[in-house]
């Protein structure tokens, strides 16, 4: 049961981290109708039921709905997408406004708003009226807005993403958003923006742009290798195997985002390798390849394995019947990631199975698969865009694999409890993962833009608020008691701790020994402490200035007036404390410790291999230093003893005064 709350706190505290995360969603926008009627006979001009409309509902659809998701997860979210001028615009004009998505769209006077209007009756869906095509397409003018709303606000993002890298959503369902220039423009600019996810269903339009993640359902998968069979081995299609050959066919009709017909086939992958490093912000891009060519190969519909159970040819995908037996979809998806992968220069393939869950890969580790449970069809549209908003939030958190698989999964599970179309609210997923919460029911791990206000709340309430900062990258009892005697000084204690990024700026490449989610989670399950709190910046002075604490604390020796911070909280009404280590405690002695053993470890093993370590002969970690192109002089301190000494350890009077934003002892 420990361990369970604790892998909780972990993953609530990715959720956490993700807040306020800047997302530009661009691609294919519409809007969900529902229609609810109830019915209690039959016509009698045909044998159908006579409906009563009861009600209506509107909501954001496509890259619309997983903008909506992605603000509702607490990320910080624009969207780029045509839009017609109707009255269906206008309805998605309503429902971008109350999810608080920046609304970036552009209007073309003449072209439909894409609408899916589903009409139910006893919770079951009856029909579905699709109105809005491909052939809508954008004229020359609409194209060029489109390209500068696309610039603007990618630039509007990064003025307010705090340092952080600008995300990128991509969702093309076939509707005409994004013709080939736009794609050419993103293809081009793909070094403005960090994490980038693609969700297509001609995943070949793509070629070049190097996405971080791809999540094909599992038709688009299989007709992507199809295509690319076709393509690149046009000798395979003579050896697919005949006669006792099970045939597994597509539906060839277009069926919404999930069943559009696709286009030309792929040439060949992206230029970068999948798992490479993507373009540095800042240097140029790639030439932006060619537009697809070509035409659809005759029965790339056709889905097949071949006789080992496994291989894909251009005409479909077959299994014997002996051989495919036991094999499912996931077990097909998963034995072509790799493939997946090469062929859209993704560094993450997330192949969705509808109820089935899914199966994620990447370049290092075992592919993972998730579960989900069966729902009826009008309760998982748009499960999807839940599932890639969640996924595209945590891995741009730098979350592990493994971790952005298993939130993503668990957004897309919670939402499909009702009618309609699916969203995840950031609440929804910390319940769902069981966060502690203080005496008001307030979560132990919060966002930094919900923070000012639930401090007003304790406020009014009669509490007053201490608050520290720092790195706490390898917790410790000097931590436990620094904290303790903290949270003593007033009525609840805030945290806020240095992300990934903030304490390799401050502690250097190779800190933090732990990610920012195991040290939140840590952090969190002490009693001590009310609130956690992440920040990016090397300072927390964005944060002090929002929360406004009566007591500010610091791990030191040092009188207060030495603390950084201490004119910003004297200003804003605050006294600041400093308290005292606990001898022989401290993060910098333990990872000496450590490193100690792992050098004497290092010669122990020379020796047991028969080698002697000569008198005077430099140890294992030195000469590490020397094959790293640095010299260690004789006398001079080592790096973690120079470490201890950036950190203020140890610090004589007068010599150094700490660091700004350094979370002491940290």
């Amino acid at each position: 049961m420990a361990g369970a709350a604790a892998e909780e706190r972990r993953l609530a505290t990715v959720v956490a981290s993700w807040q306020q995360r800047p997302v530009l969603v661009v691609g294919d926008a519409m809007l969900d109708e529902w229609r609810f009627a109830e019915s209690e006979r039959l016509c009698r001009e045909a044998p159908a039921p006579v409906l009563t409309l009861r009600r209506r509902i509107s909501a954001a659809g496509g890259a619309a709905n997983t903008a909506v998701n992605v603000a509702a997860l607490g990320g910080r979210v624009a969207l780029v997408a045509p839009v017609g001028a109707d009255v269906a615009g206008d309805e998605l004009h309503d429902c971008l406004d109350r999810a608080a998505v920046w609304d970036r769209t552009v209007s073309q006077p003449g072209r439909h708003t894409p609408v899916k209007r589903r009409m139910l009756a006893g919770n079951q869906i009856l029909l579905r009226e699709d109105s809005g095509s491909p052939e809508d397409g954008l004229d020359a003018d609409a194209v060029a807005r489109l390209l500068t709303a696309l610039h603007c606000a990618t630039e509007e993002l990064r003025a307010v993403a705090a340092g952080q890298p600008v995300t990128l959503v991509v969702c093309d369902y076939g509707l005409g958003a994004l013709p080939s220039a736009v794609r050419a423009w993103l293809v081009a600019n793909r070094d403005r923006y960090g994490t980038v996810a693609l969700d297509a269903h001609d995943l070949a339009d793509w070629r070049g742009l190097n996405p971080t993640v791809v999540t094909p359902s599992f038709a688009e998968a299989t007709r992507l290798l199809a295509r690319a069979a076709a393509g690149f081995a046009h000798a395979e299609r003579d050896a697919v195997p005949h006669g006792s050959d099970l045939h597994l066919d597509h539906p060839a009709e277009a069926d919404g985002p999930s069943e559009l017909m696709v286009g030309a086939a792929p040439g060949g992958s992206g230029d970068r390798a999948p798992g490479g490093p993507h373009p540095a912000p800042g240097t140029p891009a790639a030439q932006a390849p060619a537009g697809p060519t070509g035409e659809p190969v005759p029965g790339e519909e056709r889905v097949a394995l071949t006789g080992d159970g496994l291989s894909v040819t251009g005409t479909g995908v077959t299994v014997s019947a002996a051989a495919g037996a036991g094999v499912d979809r996931a077990v097909l998806a998963e034995s072509r990631l790799p493939e997946l992968r090469a062929h859209t220069g993704a560094d993450v393939v997330a192949v969705t199975l509808d109820t089935e869950g899914a199966v994620v890969g990447g370049a290092e580790g075992t592919p993972r698969r998730s579960h989900s449970t069966p729902v009826p069809a009008s309760h998982a549209v748009g499960a999807g865009d839940a599932y890639l908003a969640a996924m595209t939030l945590a891995l741009a958190a730098d979350a592990g694999l493994p971790t952005a698989a298993q939130l993503a999964q668990l957004a897309a599970t919670i939402t499909v409890a009702d009618t309609g179309t699916c969203v995840c609210r950031r609440q929804d997923l910390l319940a769902a993962l069981g966060t502690g919460a203080d005496e008001g029911g307030h979560p132990a791990l919060v966002g930094a833009d919900e923070l000012a206000a639930l401090v007003d709340e304790h406020r009014q309430a009669g509490r007053s608020v201490v608050f520290t900062n720092g790195c706490f990258d390898v917790l410790h009892p000097g931590h436990v008691r620094y904290l303790t005697q903290a949270r003593a000084l007033g009525d609840l204690l805030i945290v806020a701790v240095n992300s990934d990024g903030s304490v390799r700026r401050l502690k250097g490449p190779d800190r933090p020994v732990n990610p920012v989610e195991d040290r939140t989670a840590l952090l969190a399950a002490l009693a001590c402490v009310d609130h956690v709190v992440v920040f990016e910046e090397d300072s927390p002075a964005r944060l002090i200035e929002a929360v406004r604490p009566d007591v500010y604390v610091k791990g030191g020796d040092y009188p207060p007036e030495m603390v950084p911070e201490a004119p910003l909280v004297r200003r804003l009404g605050g006294q600041v404390r400093t308290l005292g280590y606990v001898p022989d405690r401290s993060t910098s002695a333990i990872i000496d410790r450590i490193r100690a053993q792992s050098h004497s470890m290092g010669e122990r093993t020379e020796r047991s291999e028969g080698r002697e370590v000569m008198p005077g002969e430099h140890s294992m970690n030195e000469r590490t230093e020397r094959s790293e192109g640095r010299e260690v002089m004789p006398g001079e301190h080592s790096m973690n003893e120079r470490t201890e000494r950036s950190e203020g350890r140890e610090v004589m009077p007068g010599e150094h005064s700490p660091a700004v934003g350094e979370g002491r002892p940290a």
